[in-house]
């Protein structure tokens, strides 16, 4: 029994610890693949990303953050800004890179 216990607390819990913080912008001004490519060098010269994503399709930027990290809203929108785009909304999303694509991918 304490095994059954043990194993559903652990199920119950993973999603939670499979949760991710990452920051999610709309940007206006990409319109091809190479804009995509500048501003994921860019977030992915950051040393607290985990990762990025870019949909030009949808103007979107993401950047995952790595575990126990943090970058303040106006640094990321900055990094954008200074690659020559301009950002109408940012907010923290806790949610996976990989979740996020998945979604996008349903709602086609």
């Amino acid at each position: 029994m304490k095994i059954i216990i043990i194993a559903l607390s652990l199920f119950l819990a993973s999603p939670v610890l499979l949760a991710a913080t990452s920051i999610k912008a709309e940007v206006n001004g990409m319109v091809c693949a190479f804009c995509a490519k500048g501003i994921e060098k860019k977030l992915n010269a950051m040393p607290e990303g985990k990762g990025s994503f870019v949909n030009i399709k949808r103007r979107v930027v993401i950047l995952e953050l790595k575990e126990q990290h943090s970058v303040p809203l106006e640094k990321f929108t900055q990094v954008i800004e200074e690659a020559g785009y301009s950002v109408s909304k940012v907010e923290r999303v806790e949610q996976s890179i990989d979740y996020i694509k998945a979604r996008m991918k349903e709602n086609q």
